[in-house]
């Protein structure tokens, strides 16, 4: 039997007024209530509220009280660390952001994902600065960071070289303008798919969850997807398996939950 990592699939956070009355919650389901059915129809969620401001502990440890056991959160980290000329002048904000209560997740907490603007070109020694500034853990608590640069200037082999150095992920981004950077640099994978559409049921056509569902065992079992084009193309990768973080995301939102559970179904299937 293939050895092969954890693949989980969910959504960007749990309240949308799309989902309810039957779309994906129950009719007349309490809105306290949806992050608890989330949580059992899908495998983990990615929180975007924490990128606008912070939360307080008792909310993280409710939030770890309503979901089962190995549902995860990914929290976005907060704009403050990233949206700066200098980023390695952020250890302020990255610290206030990594103290305000995440470690209350506990075994609940997945990657950390720091996102930054499209406009922000890639300068390796300030980011450097900024990989060296985020811990191992928290509160005892091991911590996965994963980086999203939108700027066409990271795809360089020193980029993936240097995020590698740190055992830090690079978002594979699935979108209509941003780069994708499927280079395997730690030990999970996070993926984001965001060209779906609302008049696909499923988020995302058939076929395309189907090619995924392949894709995300390549991975978990320590390889690379064949059909993704790498940045680093010449650079040697342990094959050891690794978990995958897979969530659909903006586009075709109001169906992204179905696409998730589609693509968790698939996987879910023997090989």
């Amino acid at each position: 039997m293939t050895i092969s990592g954890t693949i989980r699939t969910g959504i960007g956070g749990w309240v949308f007024e799309p989902w309810e009355n039957g779309q994906f919650y129950p009719e007349k389901l309490a809105k306290r209530r949806q992050l608890e059915y989330a949580s059992r129809e899908l495998r983990a969620i990615e929180v975007n509220g924490t990128y606008y401001g912070s939360q307080k502990p008792a909310t993280f440890a409710k939030w770890a009280e309503d979901v089962p056991e190995g549902f995860v959160f990914s929290l976005k980290a907060s704009r403050y660390c990233t949206n700066r000329k200098v980023l390695s002048d952020g250890g302020p904000s990255i610290e206030k952001f990594l103290s305000q209560g995440i470690s209350e997740l506990g075994p609940h907490l997945g990657p950390i994902l720091w996102q930054f603007m499209a406009t922000k070109k890639f300068e390796p020694e300030d980011f450097e600065g900024f990989l060296k500034l985020l811990p191992k853990e928290q509160d005892g608590l091991a911590l996965r960071h994963v980086v999203e640069p939108r700027h066409d200037s990271f795809c360089t082999p020193e980029f993936i070289d240097l995020i590698a150095k740190y055992g830090v992920a690079a978002v594979v981004a699935d979108h209509h303008e941003y780069p994708m950077f499927a280079d395997v640099t730690a030990d999970f994978v996070y993926a984001r798919l965001q060209r779906g559409s609302d008049e696909t049921p499923t988020c995302y056509p058939e076929g395309e969850i189907d090619a995924w569902a392949g894709r995300f065992r390549t991975y978990a079992e320590g390889g690379a997807p064949g059909d993704l084009p790498l940045v680093a193309k010449d650079r040697k990768v342990e094959t050891k398996p690794r978990d995958v973080f897979a969530f659909f995301i903006t586009g075709g939102k109001v169906n992204a939950p179905h696409g998730a559970k589609a693509l968790q179904a698939r996987l879910d299937q023997p090989a």
